[in-house]
């Protein structure tokens, strides 16, 4: 739940960012280890709940939508 509390906090200020650029952020931000299966599970999931999308034109960027 922190992982995606963090992506969404990270995204909202961000609107538009690259996968390696939330990455980094995150591991910036978090207080705790994180696998980075764990990170693409948590973005997934934000994908599928409508807070994210994948750009069009490159799959490796992510807009915020909510």
């Amino acid at each position: 739940m922190q992982v995606d509390v963090a992506i969404v906090r990270i995204m909202k200020t961000r609107k538009v960012l690259s996968h390696t650029l939330l990455i980094a952020e995150l591991y910036q931000q978090l207080k705790f280890p994180v696998k980075p299966a764990d990170i693409k599970k948590r973005t997934e999931s934000l994908i599928d709940r409508e807070y994210l999308e994948r750009d069009r034109s490159n799959p490796q960027i992510y807009n915020y939508l909510a």
